[in-house]
Formats: C-alpha cells, sequence, structure tokens
C-alpha cells in the first residue's frame, strides 16, 4: 500500500465519472425497455394468449438459459450478417457496439423482468378480477388500472434487485470496447501502469452504488410489509 498512488485515483475520477455515466444510462434504459417488453410478455403468458404464449414461453426460456456475454457476441457478430442476407447488402450491415450493448440488454432484461411480472400478476387475490368482472370493466382497463398497479407495488423489491444485478452486468460491454465504467478504468490503468489504483477505484464505485440501492430495496420491501399489515 506504499505504492498506492491515491493521486492517480483523484485524477482519473472525472473519465470514470464518465463511463458510470454510461454505466448508468445503459441500467436506466435496459429498466425502461426491459419492464415495457417485459410486461408485455407476463401479460402473453397470464392470458394464454395462442400462439403467442408459446412463443413468449420460449423467448424467456432461451434467453434465460443463455450467458449475456453470449447474447452481445451473438447479436454483434450474427445479426449484421442476417441484415445482409434480409436485404440482399454487398456486406454485412453494422449495427455498432453502442446500439448492440442497449438494444441486447433490454432484450435480455426483459425475460427476467416478465417472470418476476407474472409471477406478481399470479399474486393478485382473484377477487380482484371477479370485482373487475363485476363492474364490467374492460380487459384494458382492468389490468391497467387494476392489476398491474398492485402487482408492481408488490414486486417493487424484487425488480429493483434484478436492476442492480442489471447495473453489474453493465461490466460486460467492455468485452466491445465500449468505456463503460470498467472499460475507463481498464484504458487508464494500461495506460497509466496503475492496476492497482483503477480496479480498487471501480470496485468502490460499485460497492457504494449498489449498497445504496440494497438499502432502498430493503426499505421498499419494509414499507410493503407495513402497508400489508395496516
Amino acid at each position: 500500500m506504499e505504492a498506492f498512488d491515491f493521486a492517480a485515483v483523484v485524477q482519473a475520477f472525472p473519465y470514470l465519472m464518465q463511463g458510470l455515466m454510461f454505466s448508468l444510462k445503459l441500467t436506466a434504459f435496459s429498466f425502461v425497455a426491459g419492464i415495457v417488453l417485459g410486461t408485455g410478455l407476463a401479460l402473453v403468458r397470464h392470458l394464454d394468449v395462442p400462439v403467442l404464449a408459446p412463443l413468449a414461453a420460449g423467448y424467456i426460456a432461451l434467453m434465460r438459459s443463455i450467458p449475456l456475454i453470449m447474447v452481445l457476441f451473438w447479436f454483434f457478430f450474427l445479426i449484421p450478417l442476417l441484415l445482409q442476407w434480409v436485404t440482399g447488402a454487398a456486406r454485412p450491415t453494422p449495427i455498432g457496439p453502442v446500439y448492440t450493448a442497449f438494444i441486447t440488454f433490454a432484450m435480455f432484461e426483459a425475460a427476467y423482468y416478465a417472470e418476476i411480472i407474472r409471477a406478481g400478476l399470479n399474486s393478485i387475490p382473484k377477487g380482484q378480477y371477479e370485482a373487475c368482472r363485476a363492474l364490467a370493466l374492460p380487459m384494458s382497463r382492468t389490468y391497467g388500472l387494476v392489476i398491474l398497479p398492485q402487482a408492481l407495488r408488490a414486486i417493487s423489491p424484487i425488480l429493483l434487485t434484478q436492476t442492480i444485478i442489471l447495473f453489474q452486468d453493465t461490466a460486460l460491454v467492455y468485452v466491445l470496447s465500449i468505456t463503460d465504467l470498467l472499460g475507463a478504468a481498464s484504458k487508464l490503468a494500461q495506460r497509466d501502469s496503475r492496476l492497482v489504483e483503477m480496479y480498487l477505484a471501480v470496485a468502490v464505485i460499485y460497492l457504494v452504488i449498489c449498497v445504496a440501492a440494497s438499502q432502498l430495496v430493503a426499505y421498499i420491501r419494509k414499507r410493503n410489509a407495513q402497508a400489508a399489515l395496516a
């Protein structure tokens, strides 16, 4: 530790923050897009929509069975070839690492969010559905105004826990040479030969953010439990 250079960490901090901003943007986009797509998948399975329900189940099983890093590689290398075949272009159509990261993460997380949301839908008492039918509410209003809000409130701690895992997984975009938090630290570490300082700084940043988010999850879970007892 005598050779540990705190000044190197201080100097690198602005660049690390730029990488952190990319990681947070990727997390936020994947969370929103994953929730939207995951809700659709969950509803299709929950309502057992003909044809679509087996397709949704297959998609979820596929995404949950393959490591995220493989999905990143498949999308980055195979989709351009597929687009070339579909469009008849002379060369593969490049997508780029950034678009690959955003699209892949959203699609991958949607499978996990879908199962969480479906569990929330299944946890709603049948009396809620019967009350909506008694009031002659259409299905769109039944789920949009009654069922989904209750389900999302009940599963909010699990959704946030999955989002913490999502934030940690954003480090995988390093393999696409994207300057996320880990990528920024790696470039600085190699340039300045300060591997210990840079990687320790990244570990501390991840630790602070994840611990703070975990405390938020614990608070929401406690508040939900108190609301259930009230």
